[in-house]
């Protein structure tokens, strides 16, 4: 009779550490939203319910993790696109990408005061970010209007532009809701500039 082999010490070590890690990520962006620049290492390590050795472990200096949350949110948004796609109509899944992304909006201001803190800037991070988050809306955009349900009469980064202007102007307490409606507006009037050329051509 042959033995079967359990997981293995080192696999075992590695997906506990991969879990630590994510529970600090977690604990790390609530405590940021929360505190902003005095949120203390120590806290967030007790938040997610781990030793300040652990913390370390992951994450040698305050900057490495503060990047790490911000990598994690972008990381969702991107992994959300690629979902999304799979799954929904292409006009469908550019209306809850975008409402995706206004999440992603409240994550980035609830860690606004963190990412100042940053000693490098956040200019290198940023720029990568906003790389990727472009890439995966022009992928969106493209197959929406790819159906013709959609015409676009303006730079798919427009769309983030409009969304983004609404979370900076909009009262603290309902910019969020307001930038919601707003993904319904912004597809609604690229429908009907759809509707308007199929009259023209006809």
């Amino acid at each position: 009779m042959t033995d079967v082999e359990g997981p293995s010490p080192t696999r075992k070590l590695r997906a506990d550490g991969e879990r630590n890690r994510l529970r600090l990520i977690k604990a790390a962006k609530r405590v940021f939203a929360e505190k902003g620049a005095s949120a203390s290492l120590d806290q967030i390590a007790r938040d997610a319910e781990l030793g300040i050795g652990t913390l370390y472990r992951h994450f040698p200096t305050r900057d490495a993790l503060v990047e790490a949350v911000y990598r994690q949110e972008t990381e969702a948004l991107l992994s959300g696109a690629a979902q999304l796609s799979r799954e929904l109509e292409p006009v469908s899944a550019l209306r809850e990408w975008l409402r995706i992304f206004v999440e992603y909006l409240a994550s980035k201001q609830g860690m606004s005061e963190a990412l100042k803190t940053l000693i490098g800037g956040t200019e290198t991070l940023y720029g990568e970010s906003s790389a990727k988050v472009r890439g995966a809306l022009d992928t969106l955009v493209t197959a929406a209007v790819e159906t013709g349900e959609i015409r676009m009469h303006m730079e798919p980064l427009d769309l983030l532009r409009a969304i983004a202007g609404v979370a900076n102007l909009s009262p603290a307490q309902n910019w969020k809701r307001s930038a919601v409606l707003m993904v319904d507006v912004l597809l609604d009037g690229l429908r009907t500039e759809a509707r308007r050329a199929d009259l023209e051509r006809s």
